[in-house]
This record gives C-alpha cells, sequence and structure tokens, in this order.
C-alpha cells in the first residue's frame, strides 16, 4: 500500500511550530482536502478548532499534544507516525447544535463539540426557565449560569462546574447548573442525547445572559435551544488502549 498523505496543522505557539516543520520535512504536507489524515499539533482549543473547520471533509483527525491538557491528544512523538497512524483506534462523536435569538430579534447557529453554556453577563445573576422536548421542566434557575455537555466535552467545563463525566457511547447528554442559587445547589440533569433542552432568559434587559457554543459567543441572548446533531461526525482517532473511553474512566480517579 503506497504511503497515505497526511496534512499537518499547527496551532501558533513555537513548540506546534517546530513540530509542524520538523514532521513534514519528514512526512510530506499536503492540503486537507487531499489527506488520509489530519495531524492536529497544539492542545484541546486547537483540536477543537481543526475539527470545527475541517467538518466538511470526511477525514480522521489525530492530534498530538503540543499544549497543555490535551486530553483529546495523544502523546507527541516524531517517530513511525504513519504506523501508529495505521494502528489507531477511531471515535465518532456527534457535536451539538445551538440556535440563539437575541432580544433584538436576531438568531444565530453554532455548533459545539464539547458544550452550549449560557453565562450571566451583567452583575446580577442570571434567571432562566429550563425545557426539555417542549415540556416545561423548571420554571427559574437563578444562577451564575448552565451548560449542555456532550460525552467528549464532559470532563471540560462541565467537569469544573462540577458536572457527571460521561461514558462516550452512553446516548447521555449533561445538563449541568453554574453556582446554582435557587433551587439551592442544584447541580443538573442527565438527558437522553436526542433530547431538545431550551433556555428562555426571564427578564434579559435587566439580568442579560451570553450563550457560547465552542468558543462562538452571542451576547443578550432571549432564548437558546440546543440539541445533538447526527448529521455531522467527527471522526476523532487516539493511540490503542488511550481512546476516549479509557481517558473518561482515567479521568474519575485522577
Amino acid at each position: 500500500m503506497p504511503d497515505r498523505k497526511i496534512a499537518f496543522r499547527a496551532s501558533p505557539v513555537p513548540i506546534a511550530q517546530t513540530a509542524l516543520a520538523d514532521l513534514s520535512q519528514r512526512y510530506g504536507n499536503v492540503a486537507a482536502a487531499e489527506a488520509d489524515f489530519i495531524v492536529a499539533l497544539g492542545g484541546d482549543g486547537f483540536m477543537l478548532q481543526t475539527l470545527h473547520e475541517t467538518q466538511a471533509l470526511d477525514v480522521p483527525v489525530y492530534g498530538m499534544n503540543r499544549g497543555t491538557v490535551g486530553f483529546l491528544m495523544n502523546e507527541y512523538q516524531d517517530e513511525d507516525l504513519r504506523a501508529r497512524l495505521d494502528a489507531t483506534v477511531e471515535e465518532v462523536i456527534n457535536p451539538l447544535t445551538m440556535t440563539a435569538t437575541c432580544v433584538d430579534g436576531t438568531t444565530h447557529h453554532a455548533l459545539a463539540i464539547n458544550e452550549v453554556s449560557l453565562l450571566r453577563a451583567g452583575p446580577q445573576a442570571a434567571k432562566l426557565q429550563i425545557s426539555v422536548d417542549g415540556r416545561v421542566r423548571m420554571d427559574e434557575l437563578v444562577c451564575d449560569g448552565a451548560l449542555v455537555a456532550t460525552p467528549a466535552g464532559s470532563t471540560a467545563y462541565n467537569y469544573s462546574a462540577h458536572g457527571p463525566i460521561l461514558p462516550i457511547g452512553s446516548d447521555v447528554l449533561a445538563l449541568t447548573a453554574m453556582s446554582a442559587f435557587r433551587p439551592r445547589r442544584w447541580r443538573g440533569a442527565l438527558l437522553p442525547k436526542q433530547a431538545v433542552v431550551r433556555f428562555d432568559v426571564i427578564n434579559p434587559e435587566k439580568r442579560p445572559v451570553m450563550a457560547d457554543a465552542d468558543g462562538s459567543s452571542v451576547r443578550d441572548v432571549a432564548w437558546v435551544e440546543i440539541r445533538s446533531e447526527p448529521s455531522v461526525a467527527h471522526r476523532i482517532l487516539f493511540d490503542p488502549g488511550h481512546g476516549l473511553e479509557e481517558r473518561l474512566i482515567r479521568e474519575q480517579f485522577a
């Protein structure tokens, strides 16, 4: 079998740029549309950026950590890269889609691989009404914010907000509150993957709220609807024995 083609992408930090130069010289570097593999060099933030930017291509993405946390990344090694790629395990994840309508009537759409979060954007706590599949489940949540996370994103912001870690393939979403005031210490809920979650902002002019989908932010939202997007599938590659399932279990015993 002829050598399969690799497209390298790197974050702007010096250590990633050095790796980009070294690996490109050793293995060649083609355009992402021509590649059999995309190799992302950086941290988790850059991996998310790469997945978003290449989602229209049916090309798997393999990350090597040249950043900080690297939960979605593999260990950096420059030897035998093609053999490593051939031995990888593929995980397929679906992102969330966010539809946010603002106080001024404008509507915005974005995809999130990790989570969609709502955050207070002023000095007062946010007041949110929560509906699931068209049924109001909580009339008023007074909080700093709330989020809906995928299993792949459950160890990120969700975990920092004391949300649960979700196994890959569990077909579950985490709805997690940040600093809930009323109901006091309400932590959130586990929802089926196909659930449609809607947050209505109560009194948004007095208590402004922003929404964020993997860094794509919208201010002054009136309501936000979140659902899984099965039509988009991100293919992520991991070294054997170090896939997302193993990482999620390991994280809970760290």
